[in-house]
Formats: C-alpha cells, structure tokens, sequence
C-alpha cells in the first residue's frame, strides 16, 4: 500500500479510502466486519463513514457496525484514521441538522458514542451550511479539537469560493481550518477542475473524490450485470445516454490491458491533489481488485486519450471560459 498526507497535514493516509455507506443497507454486519479486517490486512488505514450512512433518521446504523467493529480490539482503532461527517439530519427537531454550534456539539458526542471512540480523526462538514456563520463553525470546532475529540477539520460538497471563506475566517482566528474536501470527481464528472481543485492546491488541501467509478458506470458497465448500483434505473439511464463514450473507454481500457474500474481510479490519482478517492465495496474481490489501480501508470498519449473521451471542462476557472 502507498501512503500520503492529508493535505498539508502530517497525517499519512492510505491512497485509497474506504468508504463505509453500503454497511448496512447493502453490506450485511458480519461481510462489513470481513471487509474493514481485509482492507486493514491489505494496508488500508482511512476509512470514510457519515452519521446520516444507513438512511435512518437518527439511528447511525453504519457508525455502530464501525464501532462494533472497533471494539472487537486487537489494535483496529489505534490503525485506522476514522472519518465521519456532520451536517444530515439526525431528528426532527429545527437543531437536529446542519451546522448551527449546537448541532455540531450534540453530532459529535452521538458519533463518538455510536464508533465507541474517544476522538474523530476527520470531521467533516458534509455540505455547506449558509446560514452559520464561519465565525460560529470555527469556534464549535476549536472547542472539540482543544477537548481533544476531533483532531482534523474537513468538508465535502463545498465550492471553491467556500474553502477560500473557511479558511480565510480560521486564518484570522489562527486556526488549520480545513485538511481536506470530499468532492464528487470522476472521469465523468470533472466540474471540480474549474475552481475546487485550484482551492485546494491553493490552500494545501487534500482532494477526496467520492464516487470515482460514477455510481458503477465506469467499472465496466457495458458488461453483464445482474446486480450492483449500475443496475439502479438512474445509473442505467446515464449508460445509455453515455453509451459511445463508454464504447471507447471500454474498448480503450481492453487495449491497455486493464479493468475500467482501475483505469478509473489510477486516472484520479494521477492529480496531485488527490488523496485518495473513496471506493465502496460490496464484496472483498471487489476491494482487493481496486488494489490495481495503484500500479497503472499512464503515458501522454493514455491521458489524452482518457480526456478526449471524457472532457473536463477545459481547464480551471476562468481560464476554462475567458481569456
């Protein structure tokens, strides 16, 4: 396993994260616990998880299986960096979501209680919140960093101009402020490149890309299936509509001797800004083939072919539209 920082931080991450969101509705238990006992046994020691994952209204269901997990010892928790989120909504009442100082409060002490852990390696701001102030976001994360139960700050799903604001309020309050972004990124999905990306490499943040293979698309999804998220209506329609650039990509990739699904991920971290893209395995093959990923290595003709059948939108803001 390859490892790196988090972003301008001294935390050394594996490249590929472990994403937890099918524990539970699709991952029973029992297969969770195989595949987080692989995933440590195979080098992997981030884990990515959310307090709203199991789609339950306030039950957590994916932290409590993470921290049944933990509790079976042997050492699971001291190795792996846990990474959960903030923002969902965990009940019916008007603080019971997003990021007023209350609810980050009263979120942090239920995923610290549902993980069995003493401290979050990751919190994360699940979406961006625009009636909390920063100046009310910073201070409730100084006081859990200060008590020692969250050690980094990151977000997901931010724009570019959202990091600038963030982190120029927690330079003002010489505070780190963010370590990383979890963004939607893929060979498909490229709007990032326009201002999140430059961000981040702006403010030193790592890049997490949720969803690297498109909801299953570009893990081969022109081949026969009979289950797995590209059977879901929504991901069948973006493979029709898709069809002859996935014709190219597949055929490409049979040229190149390697699965799309590792194309995919090898391409992702090929950016410098990349940490580690986040992958959701159902299945324990599914979770040591993605290892592949990590040894392809493209040439110049690769990559322009790859952007060429999948274009970005031409580059990082403004730029990409002006002069």
């Amino acid at each position: 396993m390859d490892y790196t920082h988090l972003g301008r931080s001294g935390l050394k991450v594996s490249r590929l994260c472990l994403g937890t969101m099918n524990f539970g509705p699709q991952t029973s238990e029992k297969d969770a616990f195989a595949i987080m006992d692989k995933a440590l046994e195979l080098g992997i020691n981030f884990f990515d998880t959310a307090n709203v994952y199991g789609w339950k209204t306030g039950e957590g269901i994916t932290e409590k299986i993470v921290g049944k997990w933990f509790a079976l010892g042997e050492g699971r928790r001291e190795k792996v960096v846990i990474a959960t989120k903030v923002y969902g909504r965990m009940g019916e009442w008007p603080n019971q979501s997003r990021l007023s100082a209350r609810h980050i409060r009263d979120a942090v002490e239920g995923s610290l209680k549902r993980m069995k852990t003493d401290f979050i390696d990751l919190y994360q701001m699940h979406h961006i919140d625009r009636e909390s102030p920063w100046e009310e976001v910073w201070q409730a994360f100084e006081a859990l960093v200060q008590q020692g139960k969250v050690v980094y700050a990151g977000s997901s799903n931010f724009a570019g101009w959202h990091i600038a604001q963030a982190q120029e309020t927690a330079r003002a309050r010489h505070f780190m402020g963010l370590a990383s972004e979890q963004s939607l990124y893929n060979l498909a999905e490229r709007m990032v490149e326009l201002e999140v990306v430059p961000a981040c490499r702006a403010y030193g943040l790592g890049l997490i890309p949720w969803s690297p293979l498109a909801g299953g698309m570009l893990g081969g999804a022109l081949e026969k299936m009979e289950k797995g998220r590209r059977m879901a209506e929504n991901v069948q329609k973006e493979i029709e509509k898709r069809r002859p650039q996935l014709e190219k990509y597949e055929a490409f990739c049979k040229v190149l001797g390697e699965k799309p699904a590792d194309v995919a991920l090898a391409w992702l971290l090929c950016n410098p800004v990349v940490t580690a893209p986040i992958i959701g395995p159902r299945t324990i093959e599914q979770l040591t083939g993605s290892l592949r990923a990590l040894e392809i290595k493209f040439s110049e003709e690769s990559l322009k072919t790859l952007d060429e059948t999948w274009p970005g939108p031409g580059g990082e803001a403004p730029d990409a539209y002006a002069w």
